[in-house]
């Protein structure tokens, strides 16, 4: 398979390095930053699916290039799916995940039911056409937060067999559990047949 050139329709570098290890020298993976695109894309909508959805509409028809977007949020049972699509903004618009990560600390203290779930959605605009592509990782809240990799809720949440949360995992380690890596893995996974195709 030829190197494909895709642009990933966000401004968060973390997730930008996450999908780049996991996308190896298979795609060449161009942040809004890489491709000189200075926009901050709104999220108004109350689906991963239609957020992520917006995202690639936006930046495809900025640029008519092939590109994806993802949308991911943590859901918790005893919360109704809380934080879910306002898991970067759940304590504010400053997007402040300490404040965040306080909150659902904070709502869960009487709660025994701590399981949860990371889900992500990836839109992806190929040849014109839309897909989406779903990745979840089970698992669970803990109360004090550990590690310092990662970002977002990362420090307070354990994937399914797993004793670390995802902030103490290497780039490696998360990639074995993580919701954002199941989701690539199906876009690359039809990028591969496509392109054999062409």
């Amino acid at each position: 398979m030829a190197t494909v050139e895709i642009i990933f329709a966000t401004n968060n570098a973390n997730k930008v390095k996450e999908i780049k290890a996991v996308t190896g020298n298979l795609l060449t993976v161009l942040s809004l930053a890489d491709a000189g695109i200075d926009i901050d894309i709104p999220e108004p909508y109350d689906t991963l699916e239609a957020n992520a959805s917006e995202k690639s509409r936006v930046i495809h028809n900025l640029t008519k290039k092939n590109c994806f977007s993802e949308d991911t949020g943590l859901e918790i049972v005893a919360l109704n799916g809380e934080p879910g699509v306002k898991s970067a903004r759940y304590a504010g618009d400053e997007r402040n995940f300490q404040a965040n990560i306080d909150l659902v600390l904070q709502k869960l203290l009487n709660k025994e039911n701590k399981k949860a779930q990371f889900r992500t959605v990836i839109s992806l605009i190929w040849n014109e056409q839309e897909y989406l592509f779903e990745g979840i990782c089970k698992g669970h809240i803990i109360a004090n937060q550990r590690g310092t990799e990662g970002f977002g809720y990362d420090p307070i949440f354990v994937p399914d067999g797993a004793n670390k949360c995802f902030a103490e995992m290497s780039m490696e380690e998360k990639n074995l559990f993580s919701h954002r890596k199941k989701a690539m893995s199906k876009l690359i996974d039809f990028l591969l047949q496509q392109t054999q195709q062409d």
